[in-house]
């Protein structure tokens, strides 16, 4: 027999290896429930499939209201408290060099800050005065009006909740689903339903989304917090939500909406994107529970910060979105509808007449900062004038609607006297500013009382200023207050001063806008300002462009153009 040529012997060092064919790597899994990645990915992921966030509101009525804030599970505290719209509070004195470096038990404060969730903004004045009384009692009479058109009480101790709760649910308000990986306050038009150019009342939509979807263990487990706005006016920021719905007119079908998905802010800023459609608005709760449930089914949950609904958007594209919507969950497609008009956005401040030959009056307080007092002797005023609803606004203001004619004056002068002017200042008007260090445990830099210090210096050095240039303040890189979209944006962080000393300061965005002057401001490397400076930097900015401005150009569309030193 031949010998065989098969041998058992080891294989010679550096002797060639029999290749082998590559295999392709198998994508990392996003945690997209679709797909069958059910097993938490992340912390948040795993408190969430531990405990529904909802369930938490039993244990704090039967267990830390009565024991006391050394009770509270971590888990709950700092994570499901969130589903009934409570914060820890930052820890009074830690400035903001020590934000990023402490643990959340190092930062935060025994006390809580609690949103009142007010959809589509509508207050009535038994509503108004609750919250004002539980301002009084329970939160040191600290009130604010946010860019969420919520209402934020701060100081509230976890033993007075159980009551805050049954005060709010006695004439309709809530907390539930104020904050948390939910579907937020829905925004809508405070003038919805008297606005003489308004077509479609949003209204009934945004109840019945809120009557059937609010609080619903279908959605109390989103990848994140999840933003809409209901609309027939652009009044609301719709291009900066996860779902928004805009006023249009069908040439064939008539008035109904149109659909906007994937917008959102904070790091990695994109703007929402048409889809293409005409909803009526019978069907605007059917196709957001279409859109809502894509985001829970396919959104991204592996990483809390591409955990957004605009990345999924940015990822799929348009055409795509719009197949999955039609085919997967509402099994019928949609009808193709016109683009709106593009307008600057409406903040309705002023006196204006309604529909109905009523008026509605808007006015500004200071970037939103009123009390329980202030809002209470709005509602005194409000009675004594004839009229009984109020709005809060997406741009952190207040409208009184259906005053008789004969009452606007008087009106308007007693809410001046309250320090609630519907003829303030543009600077006034113009300017938005999130809660910053003095209560948030992300902030870096302080934001209220320097926004409105701001405003007042700025309203001595440049009264002359006739038309709009929004300030947006904002304390850390999340941009709540909407820097990004901004004339002047105006990002917290630690800078250098003359000195090289590190002090609180901002990154500064310039000519950012929604509307017709949608897109994100005009960052110059390097361009950042002190907290000491900037009266002096908005002052000299504003100036350039009042003497350097074209007939009707406004701020955005001027430093587009603008040089650079004419910014710095």
């Amino acid at each position: 027999m031949p010998a065989s040529t098969t041998s058992n012997a080891p294989a010679t060092p550096g002797a060639a290896r029999p290749s082998r064919t590559a295999r392709p790597a198998r994508p990392k899994g996003q945690g997209q429930w679709a797909h069958g990645h059910r097993e938490p990915l992340n912390g948040s992921e795993q408190q969430k499939k531990d405990d529904d966030g909802l369930n938490v509101r039993a244990r704090i009525e039967n267990i830390y209201a009565h024991r006391g804030f050394d009770s509270i599970d971590p888990a709950d505290k700092r994570g499901r408290f969130r589903w009934w719209g409570l914060y820890t509070q930052r820890k009074p004195g830690i400035d903001g060099g020590r934000t990023a470096v402490l643990e959340p038990e190092e930062l935060e404060d025994r006390y809580f800050m609690l949103r009142v969730r007010v959809d589509s903004g509508q207050l009535d004045l038994d509503q108004l005065r609750t919250i004002a009384g539980i301002s009084r009692e329970f939160a040191r009479d600290t009130a604010d009006l946010t860019d969420r058109q919520n209402i934020q009480l701060h100081w509230v101790e976890i033993e007075n909740v159980p009551e805050i709760w049954r005060r709010l649910e006695a004439v309709g308000l809530s907390t539930a689903e104020a904050c948390g990986d939910v579907p937020r306050v829905i925004l809508g038009s405070p003038v919805a339903g008297v606005a003489a150019d308004e077509l479609v009342d949003a209204t009934p939509a945004i109840r019945e989304i809120t009557d059937r979807y609010l609080g619903s263990r279908e959605f109390s487990n989103l990848p994140r917090k999840y933003k809409t706005t209901v609309s027939w006016l652009p009044d609301t920021p719709y291009e900066a939500n996860d779902i928004a719905f805009l006023g249009v007119e069908h040439p064939e079908y008539g008035p109904g909406f149109d659909l906007w998905v994937g917008g959102g802010l904070s790091t990695n800023p994109m703007l929402a994107k048409r889809l293409g459609v005409w909803v009526p608005l019978a069907d605007v709760p059917r196709v957001w529970w279409g859109v809502t449930s894509i985001f829970r089914d396919y959104g991204y949950r592996r990483l809390r910060t591409r955990a957004r609904l605009k990345f999924l958007v940015a990822d799929w594209g348009v055409a795509k979105f719009r197949e999955v919507l039609e085919t997967e969950y509402l099994g019928r497609s949609l009808a193709d509808g016109p683009e709106p008009a593009r307008t600057a956005p409406i903040d309705h401040i002023g006196v204006h007449r309604q529909a109905d030959g009523n008026y509605y009056v808007g006015v500004s307080p200071v970037v939103g900062r009123v009390s329980g007092t202030l809002l209470a002797g709005v509602a005194d005023v409000v009675a004594a004038h004839g009229a009984g609803r109020v709005r809060t606004t997406p741009y952190q203001k207040l409208l009184v609607l259906d005053v008789p004619e004969a009452e606007v004056d008087g009106l308007v002068a007693e809410l001046a006297e309250l320090g609630m002017s519907a003829t303030p200042s543009y600077w006034k008007r113009s300017a938005l500013a999130c809660t910053g260090i003095e209560f948030c445990k992300l902030a870096i830099v302080e934001t209220k009382q320097l926004t409105a210090d701001l405003i007042a210096e700025l309203e001595r050095r440049v009264p002359e200023l006739d038309v709009p240039i929004t300030v947006h303040v904002n304390g850390c890189p999340n941009a709540c207050a909407r820097t990004q979209v901004a004339d002047i944006g105006l990002k917290g962080q630690l800078v250098l001063d003359a000195d090289g000393r590190q002090v609180g300061g901002f990154q500064v965005h310039l000519g950012g806008g929604l509307g017709l002057d949608a897109g994100f401001g005009r960052k110059l490397r390097g361009l950042k300002v002190t907290a000491a400076e900037l009266p002096d930097y908005v002052e000299r900015l504003a100036r350039r462009y009042l003497s350097g401005r074209k007939p009707d150009e406004r701020f955005a569309q001027w430093v587009v153009r603008a040089d650079e030193e004419d910014l710095t």
